[in-house]
């Protein structure tokens, strides 16, 4: 006798339906994870955006305080 992988389904429709049951599609964390899809991405690029904004209008403000 061959030790069986996994769970022995005698209902044909319980193998198919057995993702419903399994922790990592319905736990909290995976619905917060997936609750702002982008958020990490866009976040970061308006970080970026920002840094280099202030960078720039801090150059130009010194520019012109020497110029007058």
């Amino acid at each position: 006798m061959s030790p069986t992988k996994g769970p022995l389904y005698r209902d044909p429709w319980a193998k198919r339906e057995a993702w419903r049951k399994t922790p990592q599609f319905f736990s909290n964390r995976a619905m917060f994870k997936n609750l702002f899809p982008g958020f990490g991405i866009a976040l970061v690029a308006f970080t970026g955006y920002v840094i280099a904004d202030n960078v720039y209008h801090r150059n130009e403000a010194q520019e012109n305080a020497h110029g007058h």
